[in-house]
């Protein structure tokens, strides 16, 4: 029940990624947290109300994942669980998208920033065609944890319930775990949940990040670099990135108006090429496929 629907889950994903028209889970959640937030942030107690809110929806859907796991047939259950890990494994759409801004650039600077503003939330109207291609290196490394890694390792522990209860922890975090006005109390609980859930899938995916790629300087900036970033977590990856790219990524950045003194993660400044990305690419597949087999090879009975 656990090995069959990962390995149906993840080529789907390799083969679809998430094509647009298709219904997902995610948006569900989202409209869960916007439905949630626009009754409840407001008026006093925000903070209370925001952790009330986070664990109502986290443990709703843990619980309606695992009463499904309860009520299906077996043969249902196959089919249930192989479309929700598909699902819960963003790999393919992660590189598209790097892939779509890369692909931008050709078409000038600004179509490039343009669609770098799809997936990050710096501001991107400034920066330079160096940045860009940078952010988005910085991006792949980042979601490679929080959007394949860690729900594989969640998967690995608790299956299909517990994978999408991750989903609507780091779903929460990206809606309302800000530092702004608005979230300031109201989103602190999640922000601070999702960092307790990516503290090991952060690291496990940096020092995966290394191993396939064997890389003595990407080894060396996880423990220079990692603990440097702002957020307790994403840091790693992008310093063991960093480290097998040999170039540095991090630097002031302007969110939503304010501009953001982060520190830098690596040494090398320099120019990144359009083949680079390629490389990159190889690395996402290496390390999701690497965890993929390992959860294989605890679950497939021998």
């Amino acid at each position: 029940m656990i090995w069959i629907p990962l390995l149906v889950g993840y080529v789907l994903d390799l083969l679809l990624g998430d094509p647009r028209w298709l219904p997902h889970p995610v948006r569900l959640f989202g409209n869960m947290i916007a439905f949630g937030e626009k009754k409840l942030n407001k008026g006093g107690y925000r903070l209370l109300k925001g952790a009330f809110m986070t664990v109502v929806l986290c443990l709703g859907v843990f619980a309606f994942f695992y009463y499904m796991q309860e009520i299906l047939p077996v043969w249902a259950r196959y089919i249930f669980n192989s479309i929700f890990v598909f699902y819960g494994l963003a790999n393919k759409s992660l590189l598209q998208e790097g892939t779509a801004v890369y692909e931008a650039l050709h078409h000038g600077l600004e179509a490039g920033r343009k669609r770098l503003s799809w997936i990050v939330g710096r501001d991107t109207s400034r920066l330079e065609e160096n940045q860009v291609r940078i952010a988005v290196l910085e991006t792949l490394s980042e979601n490679l944890s929080d959007g394949v890694i860690a729900p594989l390792l969640f998967y690995a522990v608790a299956g299909v319930p517990a994978m999408m209860l991750y989903k609507m922890i780091n779903t929460l975090d990206s809606m309302i775990g800000y530092k702004s006005e608005r979230y300031l109390y109201f989103g602190r609980f999640a922000a601070r949940l999702d960092d307790v859930a990516n503290y090991i899938p952060a690291r496990v995916t940096a020092f995966l990040m290394v191993l396939v790629t064997l890389s003595k300087r990407g080894w060396q900036y996880i423990f220079k670099f990692g603990h440097r970033h702002a957020s307790p977590n994403s840091g790693y990856p992008e310093a063991a990135l960093a480290g097998i790219m040999n170039c540095r990524f991090g630097g002031p950045n302007v969110y939503h108006g304010v501009l953001v003194e982060k520190p830098y993660i690596g040494e090398h400044q320099r120019e990144i090429d359009h083949s680079e990305l390629r490389k990159v690419m190889f690395l996402n597949h290496a390390v999701t496929f690497v965890v993929v087999v390992i959860v294989l090879f605890i679950f497939i009975p021998l």
